[in-house]
Parts: C-alpha cells; structure tokens; sequence
C-alpha cells in the first residue's frame, strides 16, 4: 500500500518540540520517495510542495517543520536538536508600571485607613481585586521588592512600608512641588504612553436578539462593533501639558517597531532630547516641568567613574575636574576622591539644558504616576480612541488619538490637578500615620523584604 493510503498519524502537538529523532524520519521518508520515483519512472511524478504535504500527512508534524528540517539537512548535511530553553518573562516583566503603581497605592490605602498593611494581608486584598494580577506568595515578595517595601518588624507583626530613601525622595518632591505652586510659577506634566490599533472598550451594549449577519440584516439592528483578534500595532506617544491644557506642538506619536512589553523601550535619550529642546521654547518663562525617572529622561551629562573603570582613567577624569592626584595610590583612594566631588558634577543633560533657558525640572519618585495629572488626561485620551475606534488601522487610530488629545479642555485639566493636589496631602497623612506607627514601642528592625527571617515572620 503507498504510504500516501495510510491514516495520518497523530498529529504533533502545537508548540512541541520536534526532536532529532522525529527530524531524522523525515529526512528518511523524504529519501524514500525520492527513491521510489527514481525506481518507478513510469509513476506520476511528485512536485517538491506535494512530498512535504504527504511526509506532514504521514508523520502527524506541520509542513513547516517538514520544510525546515530538509532544508537544513540540504544545507549543513545534517539536522540539529531544538532549542528547548524557552525565553519566559520574569514576574517583574509581566506586571506593568500601571499594576505596580495599583498595588503601592492599595498598600497606602490601609495605612490611609489607619490598618497596619502585612504581607498576608495585602496578598488577599490584591488577589480579591479584579482589575489587578493574581500572586502566589513569592511572586508578590519580588514585587514588593521592586516597588522598594521593606518590613518594619514590631513584636510579633511585621508591616509593609517604604525603603527610607523613598519616603525621603517623596517627601522632598511634595515640599518643592508646594514651593513651587506658592510661588505662582507655571506647573508642566509631562509623560509618555502607548495607544494599540486594537483599541477598544472590553464591554459594549448591542441587541441580544441579533446573533448573526443575516439578523442584522433582516432586521435592520446591529450586532454592535466587531471586535479586533489582537491588539495589533502600537503607537508610542509624548506629550505635556497644564493647567491650560496639553501643550500645542507638543505631540510626539511614532509606531512601534518592537514586541517589547514595556513601552519605555521604544524610546531613547536622543528623540526624547530632540523633542525636549523643541518644546520647551514654547512654555511660559520660569516654569517648572515634572517627569518620571525614566532613563532617557536621565541622561548623565558626565559620567562618574565606579570600580569598573580602569585606574588611569579615574585618574584622567579627576585630572580634568582640577584634582590634585597623590601618588602612589590605588583604586579604592580614587574613588574616594571622586566621591568628594561627584555631587557638582553628577547632572543630567535635560536638567542642565532647562536650567539654562530659565527652567526647572522637577523629578517624581518612583512608582507615583498619581502624582502626574496627565494620566488622568491619558486615561480621556484612550477613552476617546476605544469608543470611537471602528477600523482598528494604525492610521486611523493616530487621527483619533490626535482628536482625543482636542477633546482634553483646560478646564479638565485644571480638575486634573486639583486631583493630584489632593493626592498630595493624602501621602503627608501617610507618612505622618506610619511615623506614629514606627514610634509608639522602642525595639522595632527593619528587614529587606527576601530575608529568611522576613519571610517567615510574615507568613
């Protein structure tokens, strides 16, 4: 009987690995068919397309793997084993800046509520909520970690509360942010997001009774808006704006070009600098620009030497700064010399280009995209896009995005960031209750969240 007669085999499961020995049954039932025309002249001749159907038939494996394991033993003669190591996204990759910046402020809303927020406590609370990720235990420790909570152990109970250098930072931030707004000077927000060509909302009204094209039709109804397979291309969009709202000519919207899950990393320190020199002509004199602590938000404008470095260079660099070198010497005594004099000169080029054309830049602690209002007026703009998004066209999206941007007044803008203000004062009550916490019994420790000991005490 020819083999093309025999009932396929049972097909490879999708997205298993095809071993070396699968691949050599290929190429051996490739070589047979081969022969067989060669010794059956008289016999239809097979094309090339149609062997590759009937050894995927035969074998139960795709035409594509078929196609590829003979091409390879074409070329190199003989076949390799697959790559079984999957590249898999950390916990850290898979939850976003937005559910990391959720989960801070759902470990702020007990301390708001005067209840001492515990590792078990919260684990319940976030895996209950339903616009948020669920965790197992030691995933949730690696996100607290990365949000930068530590354990304030007391007794028996061990409470969930900021790294110190992070209260410090924000409690900085809010004292500058209140100088700044006493001083009348105009306030500027900017950020960056992203916007799919997939847009829409998750839920929309139609008419139950429309079930098909043909109800449609006969009926004159709807069956509400198609929804899109995927999320499609994606836009990467920058933009500022305040209290008059976003800033006219001051859009920048490209496509994507990665599959990277973070949006940050389709930008770079060049085009956010391009865009930053271009816009800032544009805002009022003496203002002050708030952002985030993203990279190419952080350019050096020099580089400070670290261990890395070789000697003399650290040398050359404390040479060009006027430092006097004491000779002999060693690594460790340069670097303590560099660290003298690093704070005059550890800058960021924005910083520094602001300052000379008489303006302030003014950096948000990690994780506290509330305290940017232009969320709020990106949240407006994706709204806009999803209700109206009918094409799911990255060009027609861009249009929308352009009008949603229209549709974002003064006036809600100004309500944004009376929003804000009041979020403010909601992290000095914070603070204020968790330093009461820290203070009401002597004895208490700090402990890394990771520790042994952490981690047993809050389970």
């Amino acid at each position: 009987m020819d083999l093309v007669d025999v009932s396929p085999s049972k097909k490879n499961p999708r997205g298993k690995f095809v071993g070396t020995d699968q691949k050599q049954i290929i190429i051996n039932m490739y070589k047979d068919k081969v022969k067989q025309q060669l010794e059956n002249p008289d016999s239809p001749k097979l094309t090339y397309r149609q062997m590759l159907l009937e050894i995927s038939k035969s074998s139960g494996i795709g035409q594509r793997t078929v196609q590829t394991t003979l091409a390879e033993y074409k070329t190199k003669g003989t076949v390799s084993s697959p790559n079984k190591k999957k590249i898999r996204p950390t916990i850290l990759e898979k939850v976003d800046s937005f559910d990391k910046d959720a989960i801070r402020r759902k470990i702020h809303g007990f301390w708001l509520n005067r209840e001492v927020p515990t590792l078990p406590k919260m684990l319940v609370a976030i895996n209950e909520d339903d616009t948020l990720p669920n965790f197992k235990p030691s995933s949730f420790r690696k996100i607290l970690k990365d949000l930068q909570f530590v354990y304030a152990k007391k007794s028996r109970n061990s409470a969930l509360i900021e790294r110190e250098d992070i209260i410090i930072w924000r409690g900085r931030y809010l004292d500058q942010i209140r100088k700044y707004r006493e001083q009348n000077r105009p306030i500027y927000y900017l950020d960056e997001t992203w916007v799919n060509a997939g847009e829409t909302h998750s839920r929309a009204w139609r008419d139950s009774t429309v079930n098909s094209p043909r109800d449609a039709f006969l009926t004159g109804l709807t069956m509400g808006q198609k929804e899109p397979s995927g999320k499609g291309k994606r836009l990467i969009v920058l933009h500022i704006g305040s209290t008059d709202g976003f800033l006219p000519g001051g859009l920048l919207c490209f496509e994507s070009k990665t599959q990277s899950t973070d949006y940050h990393d389709e930008m770079n320190g060049s085009t956010f600098f391009e865009w930053f020199v271009k816009i800032l002509p544009l805002l009022k004199e003496n203002a002050v620009i708030v952002m985030d602590n993203a990279a190419y938000h952080s350019v050096k404008k020099d580089r400070i030497p670290v261990m890395s470095w070789k000697k003399q260079d650290i040398i050359n660099w404390l040479e060009s700064k006027g430092e006097n070198i004491s000779y002999p010497t060693t690594k460790g005594a340069l670097l303590s010399q560099v660290q003298t004099i690093h704070t005059e000169h550890d800058k960021y080029v924005i910083d520094e280009y602001a300052k000379d054309n008489n303006k302030t830049v003014l950096r948000l602690p990690p994780y506290h995209c509330e305290l940017n209002p232009i969320e709020l007026a990106w949240s407006s703009v994706k709204s806009y896009v999803r209700t109206h998004n009918s094409t799911f066209k990255l060009k027609d999206v861009k249009e929308l995005l352009e009008r949603g941007v229209e549709h974002v007044t003064p006036e809600m803008w100004t309500n944004f960031v009376g929003h804000v203000v009041k979020e403010e004062e909601k992290f000095w009550t914070i603070d204020s209750i968790t330093d009461d916490y820290m203070d009401e019994e002597p004895g208490r420790h700090i402990l890394t969240i990771g520790d042994t000991s952490s981690d047993s005490d809050s389970d």
